[in-house]
């Protein structure tokens, strides 16, 4: 996913009914994964992925059908969904925004930076997801770009060099 968030993804909250990802289409790619792996617990982080792709997060009814799927416990699904930063647990923005806070992008404005996409974004705070449910930040240990700070991650789009003033208009094409 580029500048635009996937249409198809249904970011309902807590309250919404789960429906099965892996049927149809999602299921035939899940299946076609099965033999690139040696085992089908093995195809657990793309099964993932692609329940996130379709949901924009794991709900504990997601973490069920993984495991029905994949022959696994709910138990272990959940521990490698927890234990990955990179699933939702919980509902997001159509787009996630992680700013890289550690010592050497800190050093260079990075706290700026965040309070610059609270502010733009309507987020309130870290975590949290704007009233439009279009933005959720938050702060990430590091991006691997230390010699560009301050770097972000806007879904998949990575951005070096961010400044509080270029906050507003990168934000303008997540619109």
């Amino acid at each position: 996913m580029s500048s635009q968030a996937n249409p198809t993804v249904t970011h309902g909250g807590h309250d919404a009914p789960h429906q099965p990802v892996f049927v149809g289409e999602t299921r035939a790619r899940l299946e076609a994964l099965y033999p690139k792996y040696p085992t089908k617990m093995a195809c657990l982080l793309p099964a993932l992925w692609m329940v996130q792709e379709a949901r924009g997060w794991i709900s504990e009814p997601a973490i069920n059908e993984v495991a029905e799927v994949l022959e696994l416990t709910p138990a272990y699904v959940k521990g490698v969904v927890t234990f990955y930063t990179m699933y939702h647990t919980h509902p997001v923005g159509r787009h996630f925004i992680q700013v890289c806070t550690t010592s050497p992008c800190n050093i260079c404005g990075a706290e700026d930076v965040v309070k610059a996409l609270l502010q733009a974004t309507g987020c309130e705070e870290l975590g949290a997801t704007s009233a439009d449910g279009r933005f959720t930040v938050i702060e990430v240990e590091c991006l691997g770009a230390c010699g560009f700070p301050t770097p972000i991650l806007i879904d998949d789009d990575f951005i070096e060099s961010v400044t509080p003033e270029s906050v507003p208009g990168l934000l303008k094409r997540y619109a």
